[in-house]
C-alpha cells in the first residue's frame, strides 16, 4: 500500500511540475519527452587507437605552447620538417646542434692530411674530396689537376725544388746589383725599405762579418771594472786573505825556569766562594784605536784577558802583574766581532767582519787554521767537552749555524732553521744540546750534531736576544732582550720562561750588550747603551748597584773567575776597565 501511495504522489508531482499543495490554481506546463539519437551505434575503439598512434608518431609543432600528452624523446628532438624553424635561422632544432653554426659531423681525417689538402687547395685550386666513398675524386679546378699531375704542396718533385733554388739565387744577385743604384742615405737609414733589402740576413744568423777586434777606451774600462768585481766576488766566497802578523810586547816569552808567559801562577785560587759587588776603578787598559767589541778572561785562572777590537786587532793583557799588553794578533782586515778561548786557554777563535774565522795559538800568535763560508760569522764557539775541542760552531749572517771539524777543515753539519742572522750559541744539558738566538726574535734548541730543532720558542711579545749567558748552576739562561730587560729561561726539558725573574732598568735597545753572572750565581750584571754597568740581585731581582764605566756604550762585562769582587768591562770608547 505504501508503494502505491508513493507512486501516486510522484505521478501528481510529475503532472503539475510542482507540489500540489503549493498552488492548486496555477496552470500545468506541457510534459517534456527525453531526446533520442536516430544514428546507429558504431564501435569506435579502433578509430581511437589509430588517432592515438598518429599523435604519438607525429613530431611536436614548435609553435604550440602546451602539449596534452607525454611525448617521447624522438618526438622532442626530431628535426623540423617543412618550413624553417621559427626560432632558428638555419631551421635546425636546438637539440640537433653541436656547434653555434649548426650541426657538425665528425670526420676521421688526420690533421696532417687535412692541412695538406687545405694548403693544396689554396695553392693549386683543387683538393681531394673527403666525402667520396671510393676512388681518387677531387673537387675544384680539374684543369690545374691535370697540368700538375695531382701533386700536393707536400710532395713537390725534385726538379721543381732545384728550379726554385735557382730562382732564389737570381733574386739575391739582382738585389745586390740594384743596391749600387740605391741612394746611400736610404741604405743607411733603418726606417727605409732599401735598408731592409740590404740587411735581410738576420743579425744572429752565422758569424758577423768584420767583428770589432779592438775595444774602445770606455769598453775597456768597463771590462776591467767587471773583471775586478768578479774577482772580488770569487774572493768573497772564501773571505778576504790577509797576512797574519803578531807582536809580543812583554820582556821575554819564557822566564828563567822556562815557563811560558801564558802559564798561570801556581798560587792562583779562589780565596772564598762569596762574591761582592765592585765599587772603584783599579786599572784601565788602553791600546785599541777603535771600540772594543768583546772581552774574555783566560779560562779558570783569569790571569790574562783577551780583547777583540774594531781596529781589526786582538790583544791579550796581563791582569795579575804588570797590567800591560802582552801580545797583539793581527790577521783580520775588518773589525773583529767575537772571540772564544778553548778549555785550556792555549788556543782561541776569532770571528771578523772580513768573513773569516781564525784559530790562533795564544802563546806564539800563529794562525793554526782559517775557516770561511763567504758569510759574516757573528758568534764562534768550541764544543766545551774536552774530547770535542776540535769541533767549531759558528752562527752566520745567512741564518745558518755551521759546524766544522778543525782537524780536517771540513764542514760536518749545517743547522739551517733560523729566519735571521744567528747571534748566540750557548751549550746546555752537559753539552748535549745548545740554544741559539737570532734576529728572527726566536730561541731554538738543538741536539748537538742533529740539525733538527727540538724546541722552538717564539712569542708575539718577544724581541731579539743578542746576548745569552748560562747561570753557574747550569739550570738557567739569562737572555738580554732588546726591549730593555733580561729574561730568564730554564734549561730543563721544557725551556720555559721564568716569569718571576725579570731584570730591568737599563737601556740596551739596539745594542748587543753582554749579560753575565757572578761565579757564585748571586748577582746578574750587564752593560747598557749609556756606558753604565748594572748589577742585580739574583733572588730579589732588584738593582743592587750601577757604575758609570764608559763614554758611550758599555758592550761587554766579565766577572773574574777567581777574584770574587773584580769585574772587567769594555766599551766603544776603546778602553777596558778593571773594577774592584
Amino acid at each position: 500500500m505504501d508503494l502505491l501511495q508513493n507512486y501516486h504522489n510522484d505521478d501528481e508531482l510529475g503532472e503539475h511540475g510542482q507540489n500540489p499543495s503549493s498552488s492548486p490554481d496555477s496552470p500545468s506546463p506541457p510534459r517534456l519527452l527525453p531526446s533520442k539519437s536516430a544514428a546507429p551505434k558504431v564501435d569506435d575503439t579502433m578509430l581511437a587507437l589509430t588517432v592515438a598512434n598518429q599523435t604519438l608518431s607525429k613530431p611536436i609543432d614548435p609553435v604550440q605552447h602546451s602539449v596534452a600528452f607525454n611525448p617521447t624523446y624522438d618526438q622532442l628532438w626530431a628535426p623540423v620538417l617543412g618550413p624553417a624553424h621559427p626560432y632558428a635561422k638555419d631551421g635546425i632544432a636546438q637539440g640537433m646542434r653541436n656547434h653555434k653554426l649548426g650541426f657538425v659531423e665528425n670526420a676521421a681525417i688526420d690533421s696532417f692530411v687535412f692541412d695538406e689538402q687545405y694548403n693544396t687547395f689554396h695553392k693549386y685550386g683543387y683538393a681531394a674530396d673527403p666525402s667520396a666513398s671510393a676512388g681518387n675524386n677531387y673537387v675544384g679546378d680539374l684543369d690545374a689537376l691535370e697540368k700538375t699531375n695531382g701533386i700536393s704542396v707536400y710532395n713537390i718533385p725534385q726538379h721543381e725544388q732545384k728550379k726554385r733554388k735557382i730562382e732564389k739565387k737570381k733574386e739575391v744577385v739582382e738585389e745586390e746589383g740594384s743596391g749600387d743604384v740605391m741612394d746611400k742615405e736610404e741604405v743607411e737609414n733603418p726606417a727605409t725599405d732599401a735598408w731592409l733589402l740590404k740587411n735581410r740576413k738576420s743579425p744572429w744568423a752565422g758569424k758577423k762579418e768584420g767583428l770589432q777586434t779592438e775595444l774602445s777606451e770606455e769598453q775597456q774600462k768597463y771590462a776591467e771594472e767587471h773583471a775586478r768585481k768578479k774577482a772580488e766576488k770569487a774572493g768573497g766566497e772564501k773571505g778576504e786573505v790577509v797576512a797574519e802578523k803578531t807582536t809580543f810586547h812583554g820582556k821575554e816569552e819564557r822566564d828563567y825556569q822556562g815557563r811560558s808567559w801564558i802559564a798561570p801562577p801556581k798560587d792562583a785560587k779562589a780565596s772564598n766562594d762569596h762574591c761582592y759587588i765592585p765599587k772603584r776603578l783599579v786599572h784601565t787598559w788602553s791600546g785599541h784605536t777603535k771600540g772594543v767589541s768583546a772581552i774574555r778572561f783566560f779560562p779558570k785562572y783569569g790571569h790574562l784577558i783577551l780583547s777583540a777590537g774594531m781596529d781589526t786587532k786582538v790583544k791579550i793583557w796581563d791582569v795579575f802583574n804588570s797590567g800591560k799588553c802582552m801580545r797583539t794578533y793581527m790577521g783580520h782586515s775588518k773589525a773583529v766581532r767575537d772571540i772564544s778561548f778553548c778549555n785550556d786557554g792555549t788556543k782561541f777563535l776569532t770571528a771578523g767582519y772580513d768573513k773569516n774565522i781564525k784559530y790562533w795559538d795564544t802563546e806564539t800568535g800563529q794562525v793554526i787554521s782559517t775557516f770561511s763560508t763567504g758569510k759574516i760569522p757573528y758568534v764562534v764557539k768550541l764544543n766545551p767537552d774536552d774530547d770535542k775541542q776540535s769541533i767549531l760552531l759558528a752562527g752566520m749572517s745567512d741564518k745558518k749555524i755551521v759546524q766544522w771539524d778543525m782537524n780536517t777543515g771540513q764542514i760536518t753539519q749545517e743547522y739551517d732553521q733560523h729566519l735571521g742572522a744567528v747571534n748566540t750559541i750557548t751549550f746546555v744539558d752537559n753539552n748535549r744540546r745548545f740554544v741559539t738566538s737570532s734576529d728572527d726574535k726566536s730561541l731554538r734548541v738543538w741536539e748537538f750534531g742533529i740539525p733538527v730543532v727540538i724546541k722552538y720558542i717564539s712569542e708575539p711579545h718577544m724581541h731579539s736576544m743578542p746576548a745569552i749567558s748560562l747561570h753557574p748552576n747550569s739550570n738557567w739562561l739569562a737572555a738580554q732582550s732588546l726591549d730593555n730587560q733580561i729574561l730568564i729561561y730554564s734549561t730543563r726539558e721544557r725551556f720555559q720562561l721564568n716569569k718571576k725573574k725579570r731584570f730591568a732598568g737599563h737601556i740596551v735597545a739596539g745594542y748587543a750588550c753582554q749579560v753575565n753572572f757572578s761565579p757564585d750565581g748571586r748577582f746578574v750584571m750587564s752593560g747598557d747603551g749609556e756606558g753604565k754597568c748594572w748589577f742585580w740581585d739574583w733572588k730579589s731581582c732588584k738593582v743592587f748597584r750601577t757604575l758609570k764605566c764608559h763614554e758611550g756604550v758599555c758592550i761587554g762585562c766579565e766577572w773574574h773567575p777567581l777574584e770574587q769582587s773584580k769585574v772587567a768591562t769594555c766599551g766603544w770608547d776603546g778602553l777596558i776597565k778593571y773594577w774592584d
